[in-house]
């Protein structure tokens, strides 16, 4: 079995696996808010990740709150496995937290992502150690919408559509995609270059806001099961009318328990339900048991 947790971190991303191998993966932070916020959630990294031995972070792109307090993270729990689209993007204002990801993506610490790339334990297993089960689906580096957008990103401007594409998956469990902050327009014009798996969960980019709607046509390769809408304002979001929601807003915490063919839902704000779900009757684990999800 392993867990996969969507964190609530304000108007960001930060996700965690704790794989069913020995791999613990980290996607994005956005580690704001209050000391003790902070030291909370890196508390959990490190008490979740206490009994894996390799721990990978995956930067899906180089927005402030995709690596939000990265610098807080790397002094308590250093960074040792930094994965990242090759890029050199800039910023007017350089943030502590930037400079700190561009140490790491400038570092011998770094591997850079991309459409099919493999890696030991990320994809690939050996006699000591089982892969993690992460492929990167996007991006197509010689795709020219992509070169456009990482010229765009590397003289400063909106980085959105250099994001990396994730597939998390094992055999006889839940497949889960990651989109990043990739845009509709984007999508629209990279759809013939893209090879999307069908998912059961699926994270809404750029925090489910209205610019990163998926458009249809790519909803009908993935046919998500659930799509997860995030944290950005109410008023920008695109809910996703007749596809199943979790909308992290109002539920808070979201942790995935994905074991055979099944995957236990549960979330940290104890009045959030959904109906679409089966009650398989889990105790409340992590939080609460809003139901589950056949895969």
């Amino acid at each position: 079995m392993s867990i996969v947790k969507s964190l609530s971190v304000g108007n960001g991303d930060m996700f965690y696996i704790k794989h069913n191998t020995d791999n613990f993966t980290i996607i994005d932070c956005n580690i704001t808010g209050t000391d003790a916020n902070k030291k909370s959630i890196v508390d959990e990294l490190i008490r979740e990740s206490s009994s894996k031995t390799l721990t990978r972070f995956i930067s899906t792109h180089p927005d402030g709150d995709h690596f939000g307090g990265i610098e807080y993270l790397d002094s308590r729990m250093p960074i040792v496995n930094f994965y990242c689209v090759k890029n050199q993007a800039t910023k007017s204002t350089e943030t502590n937290d930037f400079k700190k990801y561009c140490a790491l993506r400038d570092s011998g610490k770094a591997f850079n992502i991309y459409e099919g790339c493999t890696r030991k334990w990320m994809n690939i297993g050996d006699e000591e150690r089982s892969h993690a089960g992460i492929h990167i689906l996007w991006p197509k580096t010689s795709n020219q919408f992509y070169i456009d957008a990482l010229k765009i990103a590397n003289e400063g401007g909106s980085p959105n559509n250099i994001s990396a594409m994730i597939k998390y998956g094992v055999k006889d469990s839940a497949t889960i995609l990651w989109m990043g902050d990739v845009e509709t327009d984007f999508m629209n014009n990279i759809e013939d270059d893209l090879k999307l798996p069908k998912a059961d969960i699926l994270f809404a980019p750029h925090h489910g806001r209205k610019t990163g709607k998926i458009p249809k046509s790519i909803l009908d390769v993935i046919k998500p099961k659930i799509i997860v809408i995030g944290e950005a304002d109410s008023e920008y979001l695109n809910y996703y009318q007749g596809y199943n929601t979790i909308t992290q807003n109002l539920a808070g915490n979201i942790t995935f328990h994905c074991t055979t063919r099944i995957v236990h839902i549960y979330v940290s704000n104890n009045n959030y339900s959904v109906d679409f779900l089966k009650n398989e009757f889990e105790a409340n684990t992590y939080g609460k048991y809003i139901g589950s999800l056949d895969v």
